[in-house]
């Protein structure tokens, strides 16, 4: 990997993670209602999750849903690219968006990836248990040796 590859040349990203009450896709425009509601129903619950504070999203007063529309196909986009990798993250039972898992190239020299991950308020039982199931992904199934969990 080249210091300006986020992942090796010819890597294939998962596409899924499956851990007990959730599981991960790649996030796209099909999920833009479902993303648009969990996110915008738990506004300070995320601004208050590891990796977000002093951040400017989510936006306090929201967005609207063409505008999270054209973030979810940025996001799709920098997915295709191997530019960035965001998941949607999934009740196991019911498909019902639950949250959201983004590994992106770190600002800092000291790590490969910085992780940042929420749920919505209503699920915050499953923050931890999400971010260390990502965590033990990362260490499987990705490229990367340094992991920015953001203070997780």
């Amino acid at each position: 990997m080249t210091r300006d590859e986020f992942v090796p040349a010819g890597f294939e990203p998962p596409t899924s993670l499956v851990a007990g009450r959730f599981r991960l896709e790649p996030l796209g425009p099909q999920h833009n209602p479902a993303d648009h509601a969990a996110w915008m129903s738990s506004i300070e619950h995320i601004r208050s999750t590891p990796g977000y504070h002093g951040r400017t999203w989510p936006p306090r007063d929201g967005m609207t849903l063409e505008e999270n529309l054209a973030d979810l196909r940025r996001h799709a986009d920098d997915f295709t690219r191997n530019a960035g990798f965001t998941f949607t993250v999934l009740d196991a039972r019911d498909d019902d968006v639950i949250g959201c898992v983004y590994l992106y190239p770190s600002s800092s020299e000291e790590w490969d990836v910085t992780v940042r991950s929420w749920v919505r308020a209503d699920r915050s039982g499953l923050d931890v248990p999400l971010a260390d199931a990502v965590a033990r992904w990362l260490g499987t199934d990705w490229p990367w040796k340094r992991v920015d969990r953001c203070g997780r």
